[in-house]
């Protein structure tokens, strides 16, 4: 079953998300299991939403890379405050 996190990253900028991205997803691609990927600015900091195949494809994607990128590049200092859930709707054009 399809599942959908968020991370909101507190005092979060454009300039350090992408630091994290670059790392976190080189060569601008999704990792593998991840198939929607969207980022803004937000009341407060920094909005990261992502709907991936599978709960454990997201958890094995947060540990093995997320959090190690997080202490490793110039970007975001700390981790997220994160909400998940199982899709039960997803709608696409």
């Amino acid at each position: 079953m399809a599942y959908m996190v968020t991370h909101f990253f507190e005092g979060g900028t454009e300039e350090q998300y992408k630091a994290v991205l670059g790392a976190a997803h080189p060569g601008g691609s999704l990792p593998a299991g991840q198939t929607y990927h969207a980022a803004g600015p937000t009341e407060g900091g920094w909005l990261v939403v992502a709907v991936w195949d599978s709960k454990d494809m997201c958890d094995t994607f947060v540990s093995g890379t997320l959090m190690p990128t997080l202490t490793k590049v110039d970007g975001f200092s700390g981790p997220p405050q994160e909400r998940a859930a199982e899709v039960a709707n997803l709608v696409t054009a």
